[in-house]
């Protein structure tokens, strides 16, 4: 599939980044199907992605806003008074969510004018965050149609995004990654027609791995940032059973954050400092080689306090295309993809004992390992396919593009 060529405004909070790979398959995709693509990154990034240029937000040109906002505000009248009733009716679930909305406010006023000069066919913001309160001020002060993306982040952590409903219903289009945001977003009130579920996808698919003969000691991956709802306390107390088990594993644990001093203390306690590395973050190319070293995938998510969980972590499906069996916890969209003794296996994380007779299955059963593995890498060929969905994507875009 192709487009005709029309110019999209594609509004990002950082790219590129590392831990959002999913974000630059979907670029990359969509530019290879000839859509002209203008991006903005609002904090950070910036640079050129793949031959393109991405914009970087100078937070300098906030200073303009001293005369901006008395012009816009001039101008429309009525959307200032819209924001004071909103700022003045509601709290923020979270400081760094008003910052992130005062940005995606402050580009947008910034680059009104820009905008009305040279109009682009539609805005889709990546995410609900500052890039959708961006897109939504465009439309409210120059009628720019845009479209959204809607991820476990924007609307799960502190409850959801603070003006979250506002910023979507006026969207053509709100696209999501898993089933659980769009059942919650359909909870909010918005209408079904206009939210999507399209999942990201890979743009290759690696060759599938055999089962290693021998798989004592047990490889174990994690592959996770190192935040709370990613459950790795728990994790760290299924390697200390699988240790008084004797089962005999190495684990290593991939990615970074601001937990890692705690769960490296946690590893020493527990006696389990000497059988889990902590690998840091890695390249992107590097995850396929700790996917060649690992025999199993374990995924402990849990919903964070502040309400935050995964939707479903690329992670899983890319561990489920190499042929690494994963087993998960049924928290979030992950048994989207990993059916119970079909497609992987889901555990509670409450119960170590559950992962340790599991995992000791997995180290010894031939038979188990390939059919999970077999079954997962068919999910894998049918539901993430990054060319297949981003013409599913391009769909949507076009009609909300179309004039």
């Amino acid at each position: 599939m192709s487009s005709d060529g029309f110019t999209l405004t594609y509004l990002f909070t950082t790219f590129p980044k590392t831990t959002e790979m999913f974000l630059q398959r979907e670029v990359a995709a969509l530019r290879a199907r000839g859509v002209r693509l203008r991006i903005h990154s609002l904090w950070g990034g910036g640079g050129a992605f793949r031959g393109i240029e991405v914009e970087r937000f100078s937070k300098w040109r906030l200073l303009e806003l001293l005369w901006l906002i008395p012009y816009e505000s001039w101008r429309r009248p009525d959307v200032l008074r819209e924001l004071l009733a909103g700022l003045y009716r509601r709290r923020p679930p979270s400081w760094i969510n008003f910052w992130e909305n005062m940005l995606g406010a402050g580009f947008a006023c910034v680059y009104a004018r820009s905008f009305r000069r040279n109009p682009t066919a539609l805005v889709h913001a990546a995410w609900s965050g500052a890039p959708a309160t961006a897109a939504w001020l465009l439309w409210r002060l120059n009628g720019q149609r845009y479209s959204a993306g809607a991820h476990a982040y924007d609307v799960f952590e502190h409850g959801g995004d603070w003006w979250l409903s506002e910023k979507l219903r006026p969207a053509v289009f709100v696209h999501t990654s898993t089933e659980l945001a769009r059942a919650a977003l359909l909870a909010r009130g918005l209408p079904p027609e206009k939210v999507v579920c399209i999942r990201s996808g890979l743009e290759r698919l690696p060759a599938l791995k055999p089962v290693r003969a021998s798989r004592s000691p047990l490889h174990l991956l994690s592959l996770a940032r190192l935040v709370e709802k990613k459950g790795l306390d728990r994790q760290l107390r299924v390697y200390a059973a699988l240790k008084a088990a004797n089962v005999d594993f190495v684990a290593r644990i991939v990615g970074d954050g601001p937990l890692r001093q705690k769960l490296e203390r946690l590893a020493g306690h527990l006696g389990v400092a000497d059988r889990v590395t902590f690998a840091g973050q890695v390249p992107s190319h590097e995850v396929w080689e700790h996917l060649a070293w690992a025999d199993v995938l374990l995924h402990t998510g849990v919903v964070a306090p502040s309400g935050d969980q995964d939707g479903l972590p690329n992670v899983i499906a890319e561990a489920m295309a190499a042929g690494v069996p994963v087993i998960t916890s049924p928290t979030a969209g992950t048994t989207e993809a990993v059916t119970d003794g079909v497609t992987g296996v889901v555990l509670p994380v409450e119960h170590p004992d559950y992962w340790v007779a599991a995992l000791r299955r997995l180290s010894k059963d031939d038979a188990f390992c390939d059919t999970l593995r077999l079954s997962a890498r068919r999910w894998v060929e049918e539901n993430f396919d990054v060319r297949a969905n981003t013409d599913r994507l391009l769909v949507r875009l076009e009609a909300a593009a179309a004039p």
